[in-house]
C-alpha cells in the first residue's frame, strides 16, 4: 500500500473515526484504525462492536492496499505534522508515515483479526443536523449515568409519522424533545423505537451539528440491531441498547394554569450563586410567590445564601426543593429567554409532584419538556 493525503483531511478523518472509542479498551486490536486504499478513496473505519465510525476522503492512491494501526497514536501524530502532503507506505519495517521532513514508523495491527464494520440497509429517514443536535444536547444529560441499569444509559428515539422524539430518564428527571422527520414516504403512525447509547448519541450530535441533513437508518435484528447517522462522507452506527424503556410519556401532565414565568438568564444565575454554599446533593429551598421567586440555602460551614428573581405567579404561593444542577441543567436546554415553570397536581397525597420545566413562547405546542421530581426540604 502506499498514498499521499492532504495532511489538514487526513488528521481530521483520524480525529473522526477514533473519537468513539473507549479510552481502554480489553481487546487491542479494537483500539486499531482500519484504512482502505482503494480506486474510490481512502476509507478510514474504527469499530469495538457496539460503535463505529466511518468516512471516505480523496487521496492519491499509488497503490491500493489495507493497513490497520493504532488509533489514537495515528491522530495524535497527525494532528502534530507540519504543513505538508502526507504519504504512507507500507515496507519491510512497518508502516512508514512522512510528511515534509517528519517521518514515523509504525507497527502493523492483523486486519484479519479486525471485526467487519457494520452495513445499514434497513429503513431511514432524513432530519435537520441543527436540529437533531440541538435536540440531542436538550435530551441526553438526563440519561442515567449508572450501568446498573442500562436501559437508563440510554436516549429513546421514537419515530411516529413525520416526528421524531427524543426521551431520556434517570429516574429523577424526564427530558422530551421533538423534530421534524422525513421518511421520504406517507405519513406512518406506527411508532419506531430505538435506544441509543448517550454517549454515542452525543457525540453524533457534536460531529453532524453543522452537516445540513443527517440520514438516520435503522437496520438489524435480534441481538445485533443497529442505528446509523449518516452526513456527508460520515456514518456513525450504533449498536442498540436492549431492553424495555419505561413509559414515562404518561408521567407529563396535562396542561395546568398553576405556574410561574421567570427570566431563564436571571434564575440561573441567581440559582448558581445560592447553591455556591450548599452541601453536595442537598436540596435548594425555592419559594415561588407574587413577588417573585426567592432561593434559600444552608451549609455544614454556618454558609447561608439567599436571593430573589422576579417572576410572574399564576396560582397559589409554592415552596419546593429542587436539586440544583438537575434544574440548571434544565434551564440551560430551554433555549428561551423566558421559561415556564408548571407546578403539577399527584393523586398520591403523600408523594411530591414533579414539576414541569418549558420555554415560555407566544403559543403552540411545545417540542422540549422537563420533568423534575421534587426533593423532600427538612424543616
Amino acid at each position: 500500500m502506499k498514498f499521499q493525503v492532504n495532511r489538514d483531511v487526513f488528521s481530521e478523518a483520524v480525529s473522526f473515526v477514533v473519537k468513539l472509542l473507549p479510552q481502554r479498551n480489553p481487546q487491542p486490536i479494537l483500539a486499531g484504525v482500519l484504512i482502505e486504499a482503494t480506486d474510490a478513496g481512502l476509507s478510514l473505519s474504527a469499530f469495538d462492536y457496539e460503535a463505529s465510525a466511518r468516512t471516505t476522503i480523496e487521496a492519491t492512491i499509488d497503490e491500493p492496499g489495507t493497513i490497520l494501526v493504532h488509533g489514537r497514536l495515528l491522530s495524535e501524530i497527525a494532528s502534530r505534522l507540519p504543513n505538508a502532503p502526507i504519504q504512507i507506505a507500507v515496507d519491510d519495517d512497518g508502516i512508514v508515515l512522512s510528511c515534509g521532513s517528519a517521518r514515523f514508523t509504525l507497527a502493523s495491527m492483523p486486519v484479519q483479526e479486525y471485526p467487519a464494520i457494520p452495513e445499514v440497509s434497513g429503513e431511514s429517514g432524513v432530519v435537520p443536523a441543527e436540529d437533531f443536535a440541538q435536540a440531542i444536547s436538550q435530551v441526553a444529560f438526563a440519561a442515567s449515568r449508572d450501568d446498573v441499569t442500562p436501559v437508563l444509559t440510554g436516549v429513546q428515539l421514537e419515530v411516529t409519522g413525520t416526528q421524531l422524539s427524543l426521551v431520556a430518564t434517570d429516574r429523577y428527571r424526564v427530558a422530551l424533545r421533538d423534530i421534524p422527520f422525513d421518511s421520504g414516504i406517507a405519513a406512518d403512525e406506527n411508532t419506531t423505537t430505538a435506544l441509543v447509547p448517550a454517549r454515542t448519541l452525543t457525540e453524533v450530535g457534536k460531529t453532524f451539528s453543522h452537516s445540513g441533513d443527517i440520514t438516520v437508518s435503522f437496520s438489524g435484528s435480534g441481538d445485533r440491531e443497529i442505528i446509523a447517522f449518516t452526513a456527508g462522507n460520515k456514518t456513525v452506527t450504533s449498536l442498540l441498547i436492549k431492553g424495555n424503556f419505561p413509559p414515562v410519556r404518561r408521567l407529563f401532565p396535562e396542561a395546568t394554569e398553576h405556574h410561574a414565568v421567570v427570566n431563564t438568564g436571571e434564575l440561573i444565575e441567581a440559582v448558581r450563586r445560592v447553591a455556591l454554599v450548599l452541601d453536595r446533593s442537598a436540596p435548594l429551598r425555592f419559594t415561588f410567590g407574587a413577588d417573585g421567586v426567592s432561593m434559600d440555602a444552608s451549609g455544614t460551614e454556618q454558609a447561608r445564601a439567599t436571593e430573589s428573581v422576579d417572576a410572574t405567579l399564576t396560582g397559589e404561593e409554592v415552596v419546593i426543593g429542587l436539586n440544583p444542577q438537575y434544574l440548571l441543567e434544565a434551564l440551560a436546554a430551554v433555549k428561551s429567554e423566558f421559561t415556564r415553570v408548571t407546578f403539577t397536581s399527584s393523586e398520591n397525597a403523600n408523594k411530591l409532584s414533579p414539576i414541569l420545566i418549558t420555554p415560555q413562547t407566544s403559543g403552540g405546542v411545545e417540542s422540549f419538556k422537563y420533568l423534575l421530581q421534587p426533593n423532600l426540604l427538612l424543616r
